[in-house]
């Protein structure tokens, strides 16, 4: 068996998450400047991620659950998980993001399993807290190595990609690191870069 782990926004799915969530708010561009500046590795991600869903406040549940119903996937999303599954990876997303973005985007890609973020709810509206698995600069690191462990899986058998400071942690315990039209501070630390914006492009450097 082996391991793939993908970053979610703007590497499976072509955008950010939060961006899409914060445009019915017109506060698009404060959050997406917000958001350059974490991936880039100048803000901590923690305090980034709080400040950033703080600006969601009062948003309606079904609006979250339309505009995450609706994102635009990568390029190639499709056809890499299927021929990745092909030959024998198990496929996982980790995401600084939103389970209402991953799960159905990873349902419908036939990803095994997703990790990500909750965005709290009162009453079928966004509180503007949030709360879940990868709210760290080291949650994606931590993760991948108990995952690991419990499928049998070494480092040289992990496939990882991804295009933020925030993957930087799962990159440091994976034989296979694609920058995937990634901020320069992750290229420096990848074994493959790939800026084509097509996953299937990925396949090349397995």
């Amino acid at each position: 068996m082996k391991l793939a782990v993908f970053d979610f926004d703007s590497t499976l799915m072509d955008g950010e998450t939060i961006d899409f969530l914060a445009e019915p708010l017109g506060l698009e561009e404060r959050v997406a400047e917000i958001t350059k500046r974490a991936m880039a590795g100048e803000l901590d991600f923690f305090e980034s991620l709080i400040e950033r869903v703080s600006l969601l406040k009062g948003l309606k549940l079904d609006e979250v659950d339309r505009i995450c119903a609706n994102l635009p996937m990568m390029n190639g999303a499709k056809e890499i998980v299927s021929e990745l599954k092909k030959r024998d990876y198990k496929v996982v997303c980790f995401s600084g993001g939103f389970r209402s973005a991953t799960t159905p985007a990873c349902r419908a890609l036939g990803i095994d399993a997703d990790f990500s973020n909750i965005l709290h709810k009162d009453n079928g509206i966004l509180t503007g807290r949030v709360g879940g698995d990868m709210m760290f600069n080291f949650s994606k690191g931590d993760m991948i190595v108990r995952l690991q462990n419990l499928l049998g899986v070494d480092e040289s058998s992990t496939l990882v990609v991804g295009d933020g400071a925030n993957d930087l942690s799962m990159f440091k315990h994976a034989g296979i690191r694609v920058a995937f039209g990634a901020n320069h501070i992750l290229q420096k630390e990848a074994t493959h870069i790939v800026d084509s914006g097509d996953l299937r492009d990925v396949l090349d450097c397995i």
